[in-house]
């Protein structure tokens, strides 16, 4: 078997990859039927020639390679009919943008396999960016409060050799007596905890959280049921798996936490139908008082009014004006200061590509040796034979249109 690692194609150029050389150097001596290709690239983390120090062949003819791996969407012109992929198609929520490429999947009889549905039997994703989208997110967060307040100055993540570096930026910071609410509790949440840790910011209970004032700059963390509650108040027998498939019959308890939260980390999972969290009456209420919006889930003009569009790596802040519902400067009067980068991995690509490699090789590669016993492959397999498979079915009108 030959697996092709792809050369990212898509812009802005994305560093990251999914195995590093040393992956790829263990893999090949634990499975001898398995061989990489690596096409060559002058924008990836890690050289081409640090593949061929490690043994790999290095190659622009990926034409008997049997999987071809890559990380982002690969260009329509780009894609080589018959093959299997795996790359973050972004297509299974119908993203507009994206139709023609899996129209163009369909028409070269791809298999496409997609990063964002290789999950486990109980529907939980198995590998993703997902934990350091939350490190980059919250680390921009308190750079941005740092920037707008004139407390202390942080270098961009991506002038940063890796996590480590991040680490030492962070202990110049002094952080005043302020409130930090983080949102979710999947690996972006904890992503994002892990910065708050680092930072030995005080972890307060809810209650407390909502209940007392301190001397010193404390988070809590909150789950969906401590955001949301149940419209109908007679109902008791409610947990996180009833919220997920019955959204609509929930409205958002997340005032209590903007009345006393000055920087919010959104590091929470939405979901289409789930309520929202802040409107934009809500951020117009006097009694608002959330001044900045690490927003990592970056769901526009979705759950959070604030985040009115994506930022870049090059320019991640801007502002907005409640009162208006308009974009000013990240640092005007009376705004919401706004970080919104919708690709933070690609900020810390060395760390990045080893923790998804590590994911991909423990989860992924043994179902091509074990018949798929796990039914991995079975349910990240988006399109076979030129048509969609069962589970991405409903697809098909958005196909069509």
């Amino acid at each position: 078997m030959r697996i092709g690692l792809i050369k990212e194609r898509k812009t802005p150029p994305d560093r990251r990859v999914v195995f590093t050389p040393q992956h790829l150097k263990v893999l090949e001596k634990k499975y001898d039927q398995l061989k990489f290709v690596v096409e060559p690239s002058d924008i990836r983390i890690f050289s081409d020639e640090s593949y061929r120090e490690k043994g790999i062949e290095v190659s622009s003819d990926l034409s008997e390679c049997d999987v071809l791996v890559g990380v982002k969407e690969v260009p329509e012109d780009a894609l080589i009919p018959d093959k299997s992929y795996f790359f973050f198609s972004h297509t299974i929520k119908m993203q507009p943008y994206n139709r023609d490429l899996l129209k163009a999947i369909l028409s070269k009889n791809i298999k496409l396999y997609d990063h964002e549905v290789i999950t486990d039997q109980s529907g939980s994703r198995l590998i993703g960016f997902g934990r350091y989208a939350g490190l980059v997110g919250a680390y921009n967060g308190f750079r941005a409060l740092g920037m707008r307040d004139g407390l202390y100055e942080l270098p961009k993540v991506e002038d940063l050799a890796d996590l480590e570096a991040v680490k030492v930026a962070l202990d110049k910071v002094s952080l005043p007596k302020i409130k930090i609410c983080l949102t979710g509790k999947g690996k972006v949440a904890h992503g994002a905890k892990e910065i708050l840790d680092y930072l030995q910011v005080k972890e307060v209970s809810i209650e407390d959280y909502l209940a007392k004032t301190y001397t010193e700059p404390v988070f809590t963390q909150v789950g969906v049921l401590d955001y949301n509650k149940p419209k109908d108040t007679t109902l008791t027998s409610v947990d996180k798996y009833h919220f997920y498939e019955n959204p609509e019959l929930y409205v958002t308890d997340f005032t209590r936490f903007t009345k006393v939260t000055d920087f919010f980390i959104a590091g929470h999972f939405y979901g289409e139908g789930a309520p929202y969290l802040i409107s934009g009456e809500d951020a117009k209420s006097e009694d608002f008082n959330i001044n900045l919006i690490a927003d990592v889930s970056c769901d526009i003009q979705g759950p959070i009014a604030s985040t009115i569009r994506s930022s870049t790596i090059a320019d991640p802040f801007y502002g907005y004006d409640p009162q208006t519902e308009k974009e000013v400067p990240f640092d005007a009067k009376n705004a919401i200061t706004v970080m919104a980068v919708d690709n933070l991995p690609c900020e810390l690509p060395k760390d990045a590509s080893e923790g998804f490699g590590d994911m991909f090789e423990k989860h992924v590669i043994p179902a091509f040796f074990n018949s798929d016993k796990d039914g991995v492959l079975k349910r990240a397999l988006m399109t076979c034979d030129g048509e969609l498979t069962d589970g991405y079915a409903y697809l098909q009108d958005f196909v069509d249109a």
